[in-house]
């Protein structure tokens, strides 16, 4: 791929989400899906939007400050550069974005299948041991590290928890929160606990914060 995307392929299956706030759990089938193994490097990210607007500076350093809206532009630009077609549909003057199923072009993973991925076949909170497999406050030295520094889930995922959070495409609670999207993964900064497959975050899709990043998924 023209900016080093490498992409591994998730298996279909099947996870259960839940919601804290209803108690409601549902069950979430999955087709086969592509998953980006690490999350989008900063030199990555210029290469395709052009921009370099990490707080921390290094092109092997996951991208982060960038916002929800920042991924997706992301995704439909690299999928045009690849001669694919754009999985998002954008109406910047109300802010909107439909997702074109039948697209083969890159997007965000849907929150069921980055916990999918992410757990990777196991049924723990965590695919291994957490100093092993991720950075978190307890290791990080209170900072951002190099994509792929730690040991990948058994799919051969990197940086899936720790380091930085990963937007997901899925509105949090739209009945509390309006239009707040879905992070995943924990960051650098979070103490253990925010770093389990099944730990949901959110924010605001037009804000960028210094812990939080993405990377893309395709479908098959």
């Amino acid at each position: 791929m023209g900016v080093g995307l490498e992409m591994t392929a998730v298996a279909a299956g099947q996870v259960t989400l839940s919601d804290r706030r209803t108690q409601r759990r549902w069950l979430v089938e999955l087709a086969p899906y592509l998953m980006a193994t690490v999350p989008v490097t900063q030199h990555q990210y210029a290469a395709v939007a052009g921009e370099h607007p990490s707080a921390a500076r290094g092109d092997q350093l996951p991208v982060e400050s960038v916002s929800w809206f920042d991924a997706v532009h992301f995704c439909n630009t690299l999928s045009r550069m690849e001669a694919r077609t754009p999985a998002y549909h954008l109406d910047p003057a109300a802010g909107n974005v439909e997702w074109d199923h039948d697209a083969d072009g890159y997007r965000l993973p849907t929150e069921a299948e980055w916990e999918h991925a992410c757990r990777a076949g196991t049924s723990g909170p965590r695919y291994g041991n957490l100093d092993e497999i991720a950075w978190y406050r307890e290791n990080s030295a209170g900072r951002i590290h190099d994509v792929a520094g730690k040991q990948p889930n058994p799919w051969g995922l990197y940086d899936t928890l720790g380091n930085t959070w990963d937007w997901c495409w899925d509105v949090y609670d739209a009945e509390v929160y309006g239009t707040y999207r879905v992070l995943r993964g924990g960051g650098w900064f979070d103490e253990h606990w925010s770093c389990r497959a099944s730990v949901r975050r959110r924010s605001h899709p037009s804000l960028r914060i210094d812990d939080v990043g993405f990377r893309v998924a395709r479908s098959i």
